[in-house]
């Protein structure tokens, strides 16, 4: 068994837990991403990036044969949205125009600032992140495909928080160590 992190963190946190690491590519196709999510839908649509990773968890999920995402149940939705922002990766030289284009389109974009508070949060692509506060949380899955379709169509955005149709299955945590199994129908 080896992974590919998504992170600097979560690359240290495996090496700790003795799993080895090897490149995207260098073993084949993944088998499996196991990840979170910020938000979870009834269908199974997500939320992701609000630690900022979000590009490269895009990227891992992929090149994976299926994604599994873990979750305590505070992080079911009725609809996405409704608890927090949708990030959006953004290439700094147009975080202007992007978040132009993102108002235009009914958001509240803010740029995400480091912890400190006093600079931008960089991640680890070296872009910004401009979470998008929506003006309600997408009533559908067809919503949040048109909100997405919209949010990349804009020159400079490089990815989005939603991710949409990627998990196969949801797992969710309860207190009392319980686990239900949420699981996307056959394709």
């Amino acid at each position: 068994m080896s992974g590919v992190p998504t992170s600097h963190v979560s690359a240290y946190e495996a090496r700790r837990a003795g799993i080895p690491l090897i490149e995207l590519g260098a073993g084949g196709p993944l088998d499996l991403t196991v990840d979170g999510a910020d938000e979870v839908a009834p269908n199974l649509d997500l939320v992701k990036g609000r630690g900022g990773a979000l590009l490269r968890e895009r990227i891992v999920a992929a090149a994976s044969a299926s994604q599994v995402i873990l979750v305590g149940a505070d992080k079911l939705v009725r609809a996405l949205g409704e608890r927090g922002p949708v990030p959006v990766e953004v290439i700094p030289l147009a975080e202007w125009l992007v978040t132009r284009e993102l108002n235009a389109l009914g958001l509240a974009p803010t740029r995400r600032m480091d912890a400190g508070g006093s600079r931008p949060f960089i991640t680890e692509n070296g872009n910004v992140i401009v979470d998008c506060t929506l003006p309600e949380p997408l009533r559908d899955g067809t919503t949040a495909r048109e909100l997405q379709r919209a949010m990349l169509a804009i020159v400079g955005v490089v990815d989005t928080g939603l991710f949409l149709g990627t998990a196969d299955r949801v797992l969710v945590g309860h207190p009392d160590g319980r686990v239900d199994t949420r699981s996307r129908p056959e394709r």
